[in-house]
């Protein structure tokens, strides 16, 4: 899961990175994931998304 995440950074680059943050926390959101499925280099980015849009408390390991 951690070399998809690098390569998809790589080829996407910084706006790709937050959009794949985006909807890792939209699928949290919507309790189809949890913050520990998240990917380590989406970590930081996702928990910032969700503290930002009020969820903090989904922000769970």
């Amino acid at each position: 899961m951690r070399i998809r995440a690098f390569i998809l950074s790589l080829l996407l680059g910084e706006g790709g990175t937050y959009m794949m943050a985006m909807l890792w926390a939209q699928q949290i959101m919507l309790s189809k994931k949890t913050y520990a499925q998240v990917p380590a280099l989406l970590k930081v980015c996702v928990k910032e998304i969700l503290v930002d849009s009020g969820c903090d408390d989904l922000v769970t390991e």
